[in-house]
C-alpha cells in the first residue's frame, strides 16, 4: 500500500492509520526508519534492552494493525505491554496471559451462541 505524501494538500492524510497512533509511537517509527530498521540500534538509541524495544515495537504494530482494520486497541494487550515495559512482567508471561484472555473471550462467545 503506497501513500503519496508529496502532495501539497495535506487534507489527503485525513484518516491515515498512522495519525491514530500516539506521538511516542510515531517517534519510535521515525527512529526505526532512521536506524535502517535495526532494532539493536534502536534499543541503543533509546537506552533499552533489545527485548524491551521489541515489545514496544510489537505494541506499535498491534495498534497500527488495529487502526488499519478500524478497531480500537485491545485494552488487555495495552496493559500487559505497559507492565512488560516497566519490567513488572516478563514478555513470555504477558503473551501467555494475553493468549489465555483471548481464548476465554472466544470460548465465551461460542458458548453464548449455543445457549
Amino acid at each position: 500500500m503506497a501513500f503519496d505524501l508529496l502532495k501539497s494538500d495535506r487534507t489527503d492524510l485525513e484518516g491515515h492509520p498512522l495519525l491514530t497512533l500516539p506521538r511516542e509511537d510515531l517517534d519510535l517509527i521515525v527512529e526505526l526508519v532512521v536506524k535502517s530498521g535495526s532494532l539493536k540500534d534502536l534499543a541503543d538509541a533509546y537506552g533499552f534492552s533489545y527485548p524491551t524495544i521489541r515489545g514496544r515495537l510489537d505494541r506499535v504494530i498491534e495498534r497500527l494493525s488495529a487502526a488499519m482494520k478500524g478497531r480500537a486497541p485491545d485494552p488487555i494487550s495495552e496493559l500487559l505491554a505497559r507492565l512488560v515495559e516497566r519490567g513488572e512482567l516478563s514478555s513470555s508471561s504477558a503473551r501467555a496471559i494475553r493468549d489465555l484472555a483471548r481464548k476465554q473471550a472466544r470460548d465465551g462467545k461460542a458458548n453464548s451462541k449455543q445457549s
